[in-house]
């Protein structure tokens, strides 16, 4: 000690505190920006493993984001489906009405054209249904829908619906406006009424799976980002904590350090 206090051109006590200065105003740095940005990842280095699993689980918790809108247009795809179809049904129901009564023996024939009219309105309906879409996408040919079901791009197979099939088409071509035909329309339209009953199912089974799906996905997403914030999340309070002390000690070093500087001074009393 007697050598540090004796010399004039080396300072080593100032050299050593202004070291010390220096690390402790980098603490201070690095805590501030942690503080201000809210995460306790600031460069590379301050934890590389963690970082690489972060950014990985970022993008995973990102990738699940995307499959979930594609589950959620699936499920609105599915509910525009049965939508339809509840209106293809109600118009069955009375084409299957009109059939039958255009069976009653005590009527002619011109009124069962009254009968026919109203009987192939309903038809044309339910053909012009067939050639709807959703957002491009046709809504009722017999393809089958892959959706992505997680953040690996795995897909689930959604049934079609036809509704340009035999059963469906076979009603909508059959007319009433005699009582041959209508009796041979009433057992289509009734055959029509049970590959829609079927087909409202598979529907309901589809919309069922996606839901499921949507929790499923929701849940994932939750704990992803939960690991990733136990990883790349600064703790406020324990980073507050380390902040008041580096203004300590940043503070305490500034002023040993200009302590240090008027030692060589000293040295002057010998001169004296």
């Amino acid at each position: 000690m007697e050598g540090v206090f004796m010399v004039i051109n080396t300072n080593i006590a100032a050299e050593s505190s202004a070291s010390l200065l220096r690390s402790s105003e980098a603490n201070l740095t690095t805590s501030l920006q942690r503080l201000s940005s809210g995460s306790k990842i600031i460069s590379p280095a301050d934890d590389p493993a963690g970082l690489a699993v972060s950014t990985g689980f970022s993008a995973q918790s990102d990738r699940i984001t995307a499959v979930s809108n594609n589950v959620t247009n699936a499920i609105s795809y599915s509910q525009t489906q049965d939508g339809f179809l509840q209106q293809v049904s109600s118009a069955l129901d009375r084409m299957s009405q009109l059939a039958t009564s255009a069976q009653d023996p005590t009527e002619t024939d011109s009124q069962r054209s009254l009968y026919n009219g109203e009987f192939r309105q309903l038809a044309t309906y339910i053909s012009n249904v067939a050639s709807q879409n959703f957002n491009g996408v046709s809504l009722f040919n017999s393809t089958s829908k892959n959706v992505t079901i997680d953040s690996e791009a795995g897909t689930w197979s959604m049934n079609g619906i036809n509704l340009g099939g035999s059963a469906y088409t076979t009603a909508t071509t059959a007319t009433i406006s005699t009582m041959a035909t209508a009796s041979t329309a009433l057992t289509s339209v009734k055959s029509a009424i049970t590959q829609l009953a079927g087909d409202r199912a598979t529907i309901g089974a589809s919309l069922s799976r996606l839901n499921y799906t949507s929790a499923q996905l929701s849940a994932e997403k939750t704990n992803i980002d939960s690991a990733n914030s136990a990883i790349k999340d600064v703790d406020v309070a324990q980073e507050s904590t380390a902040y008041a002390k580096m203004q300590i000690l940043v503070q305490s070093g500034t002023a040993m350090l200009a302590q240090a500087n008027t030692l060589p001074q000293s040295v002057l009393k010998l001169l004296a």
